[in-house]
């Protein structure tokens, strides 16, 4: 069992910058691969990010790449997401979740998740 809990969300204005964190409670931590999905308010949950157990491979979706950056620190057991260039069309629940070994950017193929941060961004 893997418990995430997310932190960094909160309210900026376009143009702004955000550092989201996701601490894992598992010492395996860096057995897993890590995704990060946003759900705005009347929407699916939509893939924003991952990266490989090692970190030395991510992914992003095509409206986040350029602007966001996931990485991961396995020492501290936790994943981030800085976000720039904050958008209003970015605003959301962001959740973090995990993924034995394997990398995916299909919400349904990870294993555990966050209970998710809200980001708001103003125009």
């Amino acid at each position: 069992q893997v418990q995430l809990v997310e932190s960094g969300g909160g309210l900026v204005q376009a143009g702004g910058s955000l550092r989201l964190s996701c601490a894992a409670s598992k010492r395996t931590f860096s057995h897993y691969a890590m995704g990060w999905f946003r759900q705005a308010p009347g929407k699916e949950r939509e893939f924003v990010a991952a990266l490989t157990w090692s970190g030395d491979n991510t992914y992003y979706a095509d409206s986040v790449k350029g602007r966001f950056t996931i990485s991961r620190d396995n020492a501290k057991n936790t994943v981030y997401l800085q976000m720039n260039s904050l958008k209003p069309e970015d605003t959301a629940a962001y959740y973090c979740a995990a993924r034995f070994l394997g990398y995916s950017d299909s919400q349904y193929e990870y294993d555990y998740w966050g209970q998710g941060t809200q980001v708001t961004v103003s125009s």
